[in-house]
């Protein structure tokens, strides 16, 4: 725990620092200034659109409306968005040897993208396509999205390779993502409320096995109370910079 005249960034990049195995756990906050919004809150999208469309009962019983919904919002209005700078100081991290993995929520492909090479995706990727007859995965930009719903060659629909309301939790991703938990001496928590479950278990599972956990985050989350060790309050841009800055800078 901090004392009360010790700087929390100072005492964040001793513990990353002097740390074997650190992992960073992130959520929707963390793409928010890639121009895609969080799902919940006041300016989320379910505010705007029917959550419906990603029950899979739902999508399998109207796909096509389903469809049109899912195409706006992930193929539309998504398509443009670029890795930021808190996601491009992860995967720095990662490549001088600071960071072992990311555990992430989103689905966007951004983590990906800013060169994170050891990514698991506990709720799947936006990107990718499943026919549902046949199990073959293409990437979405090689489907024609004007035709909903689209369909494989094979006849099959296509879903969205990621986790709708009412699936499982992939256990590949989702055994990785506990493993690397209970692995770690030092977690990032970076722009996630904790509320979605059971990924909010990740975090638990790691403070549970004596890992330090850093939260970094616009304002404090259902995580801060239960195991946050040091709370770096800010935009995940500002402050995963200053924090790579001084984790590589020369001693």
């Amino acid at each position: 725990m901090l004392t009360p005249h010790e700087n929390p960034l100072d005492r964040a990049v001793a513990l990353i620092r002097n740390a074997g195995h650190v992992i960073a756990f992130t959520g929707a906050g963390i793409s928010v200034e890639s121009g895609i919004p969080a799902f919940r809150g006041e300016e989320g999208l379910w505010k705007r659109y029917d959550p419906r469309c990603l029950e899979i009962d739902y999508f399998h019983s109207h796909a096509g409306e389903a469809w049109r919904v899912i195409r706006e919002i992930f193929y539309d209005f998504f398509t443009g968005a670029k890795p930021n700078a808190a996601h491009r100081a992860l995967a720095d991290l990662e490549a001088h040897g600071r960071l072992r993995a990311v555990i992430t929520q989103n689905i966007d492909n951004l983590h990906q993208e800013a060169g994170s090479r050891v990514v698991h995706e506990f709720h799947g990727n936006s990107q990718v396509l499943l026919c549902l007859r046949c199990g073959q995965r293409v990437p979405a930009r090689a489907v024609d999205l004007t035709q909903l719903p689209p369909l494989c060659s094979c006849g099959g629909m296509y879903k969205p390779d990621f986790v709708f309301f009412g699936e499982m939790i992939p256990e590949k991703a989702r055994a990785a993502s506990f493993l690397e938990a209970e692995r770690a001496d030092v977690l990032l928590l970076v722009g996630t409320t904790g509320e979605v479950m059971p990924a909010n278990l990740v975090p638990e599972s790691a403070k549970r096995h004596g890992a330090a956990v850093i939260e970094i985050n616009t304002a404090p989350s259902l995580h801060t109370p239960r195991v946050t060790d040091i709370y770096l309050e800010g935009k995940a841009t500002e402050v995963m910079q200053a924090l790579r800055d001084a984790v590589l800078a020369q001693k």
